[in-house]
């Protein structure tokens, strides 16, 4: 299977000098196999992205296809696959109300691309104003300058401060908090509201109160502000439904997805717009990217979704996920350097601490030492956190991840975690010794 040639360096790889990567030559289901003749488990589909499984021959074929045909093809004209893909998403998994889809490469895209439409959407009413566009204290939404803009990630954003736009950030559970902020920089300044239906990267798969969206839809509704939700993670049944927004029967104005969308095979995005938000804007332009919905992409993404539906693997997802919930619980439930489980479907956190009685924390240094601890036992997990939650790791395997090999993920992050406190504990007693 290894196919990399004797002259093949992996310590050139990573833009910035370091360790060298894991150097993955091949994948089949949940595993990863390396250079090395590893098999890896994936407990965190990658980056929270394969949901139908590695190595899926159908994929292939699809892929095969897709490049016996159209070359490249301008986002601004119509193709068989783009159609194709727009049917299937406004047939089967969109909300009713929303019609409208542009497709780009990536989560980052999606997100940048919606915070230009938000504020292209106000100007064409003539609401010239209305430019803010408000994240959450705790929330990740891509690595642009605009979508780092509009979230709270500190240690992705570091050293980017003059580059980035000062925008205020709102609470992350209490709604009402929430509208105290809008209220204080006044609404009709303010665009859009952005928010991770389940936090991805910044929190470690935190879930708002039930009362949280349907707050917010109705105010903003209100105040003639859009609603974005991200579901670049929680999109395309990764919390047990359609969409992450379903679990609260909230339709949003715009949507964004990305991960899901075509499993991993391929680079897609896409934003996804009521009819509302796109009629304004007749006759004014709303950029691309150059390699925007390619043909591969499109027709890739369209036999993800249909391997999803044809298999109930959104189901799959939903019942998987609280198998899984059940398995962290029993295990980590009363660990004394957990803090707390949450998620929802296969979309599950944990945060560390160091002492659950007084919240003390490792300062970040607890969750990467966890990761690299897993990795040595051939399992990957994914390490997340930032300023309000500095510790914490996430869990996003595939659809297709059987019972057993979510036991063996939860017992090798159980044998991670001790490993790696032990790790920090012997540190400081050698320090301070």
């Amino acid at each position: 299977m290894a196919f990399l040639g004797s002259s093949s360096d992996p310590s050139r790889f990573p833009f910035v000098p370091g360790i060298p990567p894991v150097t993955v030559v091949g994948a089949e289901g949940n595993y990863l196999h390396t250079a090395d003749g590893r098999r890896i488990l994936d407990g965190a589909g990658g980056a929270i992205v394969n949901n139908i499984g590695y190595g899926r021959p159908e994929i292939a074929e699809t892929a095969a296809k897709a490049l016996s045909g159209n070359g490249y093809t301008v986002p601004l004209f119509a193709t068989e696959a783009r159609l194709a893909l727009l049917d299937r998403l406004v047939g089967n998994w969109l909300p009713p109300t929303m019609s409208r889809a542009m497709f780009v490469n990536g989560g980052s895209e999606s997100v940048d691309s919606a915070v230009r439409i938000s504020r292209q959407h106000h100007v064409a009413k003539g609401n010239t104003d209305k430019w803010k566009v408000l994240g959450r204290a705790t929330s990740y939404h891509g690595a642009t300058l605009a979508s780092l803009s509009v979230a709270n990630h500190d240690r992705r954003r570091e050293g980017l401060g003059p580059l980035l736009m000062d925008l205020p950030k709102v609470d992350n559970f209490d709604a009402e908090q929430v509208i105290k902020t809008i209220e204080a920089e006044d609404p009709a300044s303010v665009a859009a509201l952005i928010m991770e239906p389940v936090t991805g990267a910044s929190g470690a798969a935190q879930v708002a109160p039930d009362d949280y969206w349907p707050t917010l839809r109705q105010y903003t509704a209100d105040n003639n502000i859009l609603l974005i939700a991200d579901e670049v993670m929680s999109g395309f049944g990764r919390t047990g439904r359609k969409f992450g927004v379903d679990n609260w029967d909230v339709v949003p104005d715009i949507l964004v997805g990305s991960k899901g969308l075509a499993g991993g095979y391929a680079a897609m995005g896409g934003v996804f717009a009521t009819e509302a938000v796109a009629e304004p804007l007749i006759g004014h332009t709303v950029m691309y990217f150059t390699f925007s919905g390619a043909d591969l992409s499109c027709a890739i993404a369209d036999r993800v979704l249909q391997i999803l539906e044809d298999e109930d693997l959104v189901a799959r997802a939903a019942t998987m996920g609280t198998l899984f919930r059940s398995m962290l619980e029993e295990r980590f439930g009363d660990h004394p350097h957990v803090a707390d489980i949450r998620g929802l479907g296969l979309l599950q956190g944990l945060e560390f601490t160091k002492d659950r009685s007084t919240g003390a924390d490792y300062n970040g240094a607890l969750a990467p030492l966890v990761n690299a601890q897993a990795l040595t036992r051939d399992c990957w997990i994914y390490p997340a956190g930032s300023a309000l939650v500095p510790d914490a790791v996430m869990f996003g395997p595939s659809f297709t991840v059987t019972t057993e090999e979510l036991e063996k993920l939860v017992d090798i992050t159980a044998e991670s975690l001790d490993a790696a406190v032990a790790e920090l504990e012997g540190s400081s007693t050698r320090v301070s010794g």
